[in-house]
């Protein structure tokens, strides 16, 4: 099952929650969280899944990102939320872009359990990913099929 944002689901304990966190740039990047959604579809359990992607199809880059305009305000709430009740959290740097939000992100979220990091050599910041990742014993991936690989194999570990 898929949920994007502004959308809230029903949380169902016996669904494995993925997170797709990752470059989006206002829209800008391409939409690698597409082509995960894909992969995932053709494993055997996907209906033990429920993912979330954060990139909006509604996004205005008109908003003001301040926490009094109420749709950016519903955006980065949905964001947290969602980050914060997710089972397995993929993020994905992509090359062309900087995404200062999700380095956030994978500051305040990641952990060795739940999380899967792929960042391919030409991201500017890697180096952080790189020592990030060593630091709090999480895999690192330069490569987002294997990244959807390990993902996998985390999905099946999870199954409940």
């Amino acid at each position: 099952m898929l949920v994007k944002t502004p959308t809230s689901s029903e949380i169902k304990p016996s669904l494995v929650k993925i997170f797709l966190a990752g470059s989006i740039e206002m829209g800008s990047a391409e939409d690698w969280q597409q082509y995960v959604i894909d992969e995932l579809s053709k494993i055997t359990n996907h209906d033990c899944i429920e993912i979330y992607n954060p990139r909006r199809e509604s996004w205005d880059s008109s908003w003001i990102q301040s926490q009094q305009e109420d749709n950016f305000n519903e955006q980065v709430n949905w964001e947290l939320n969602n980050l914060e009740a997710a089972d397995l959290i993929l993020f994905y740097f992509s090359p062309e872009t900087k995404s200062p939000i999700t380095l956030f992100e994978l500051g305040r979220y990641a952990k060795p359990h739940n999380t899967i990091v792929c960042c391919p050599d030409k991201f500017y910041r890697k180096g952080n990913v790189e020592i990030f990742c060593t630091r709090e014993s999480i895999v690192l991936y330069d490569n987002l099929d294997k990244a959807i690989g390990a993902l996998k194999t985390k999905i099946k570990q999870n199954g409940k």
